[in-house]
């Protein structure tokens, strides 16, 4: 399976801007050959607190048509984040779109990053998303997700390939790398961290850093690699054959950790 991660400069707020960067990447990926496109957290405004102007109707979000007109003009499974809203506060929402342009998943972060304010803003999610796309089963996760073990754990008793989707900056990226890398190893699944690059309307850097992590912990190359794309090849056998040789999820103990956590 072919898979189009991209190196989004996310322009500040501004949906317009983004939509037209969005739309040249999913050609791009298309005509690369790619299955699947994943974009970053808050894909079309940046990670931004400003819910007035990012918040959309949950049943009328002209974003929601937009990528799933996309995914059908271009024949890919697009993944990307979206902000909806709810009764009281906004919902950080990552949304997959199959290549027939219907919505697949439609995920809210579980753990809003309260460091930046987040959670005033923003109310948590309280269920998984999954989905199984050709012979892979993927889990879904936004960001400050990626610090909360617990969450993947119960993710990859299904999933083959865990997506997180985000806008991570430079100053924290080496804990990026290690808790994708963590994330991978522990569970044995594919790991996918899709990240922001540029400078936020914050003054916060970010720099190319979506990558794919195997279930041995190695960051896998692109095969391909043009401009804001890298295209990843993911194995299904090669998993298989990784878990059969060094096996480890089978002596988990959930019922111990629910009675110490």
């Amino acid at each position: 399976m072919k898979i189009a991660l991209t190196q989004l400069y996310t322009i500040w707020e501004n949906k317009k801007a983004n939509i037209i960067q969005v739309e040249e990447l999913s050609l791009k990926a298309s005509s690369l050959g790619s299955e699947i496109i994943i974009f970053p957290e808050m894909t079309l405004t940046g990670f931004t607190m400003n819910t007035k102007l990012s918040a959309e109707d949950p049943e009328q979000s002209p974003s929601i048509i937009f990528f799933s007109q996309l995914a059908k003009r271009y024949r890919l499974w697009i993944i990307a984040g979206v902000v909806l809203r709810a009764e009281t506060k906004a919902l950080n929402t990552l949304v997959a779109f199959s290549p027939n342009g219907c919505e697949k998943v439609r995920y809210t972060k579980i753990h809003p990053f309260s460091f930046a304010g987040e959670d005033r803003f923003f109310q948590p999610g309280t269920s998984l998303a999954k989905i199984q796309i050709a012979e892979f089963s993927f889990g879904f996760s936004i960001c400050y997700d990626l610090r909360f073990p617990e969450l993947y754990s119960a993710l990859s008793k299904d999933c083959d390939v865990l997506v997180n989707i985000a806008n991570w900056p430079e100053r924290r990226v080496n804990h990026w790398n290690t808790l994708l890398q963590a994330r991978a190893i522990e569970n044995q699944t594919y790991m996918i961290g899709v990240n922001r690059i540029g400078i936020d309307g914050n003054g916060l850097k970010y720099i190319r850093s979506s990558m794919v992590v195997n279930a041995n912990g190695d960051f896998i190359d692109p095969i391909i690699t043009e401009g804001e794309i890298d295209v990843f090849e993911l194995n299904k056998q090669e998993l298989i054959d990784f878990r059969n040789g060094f096996s480890t999820r089978q002596d988990r103990r959930p019922d111990f950790y629910r009675q110490v956590i």
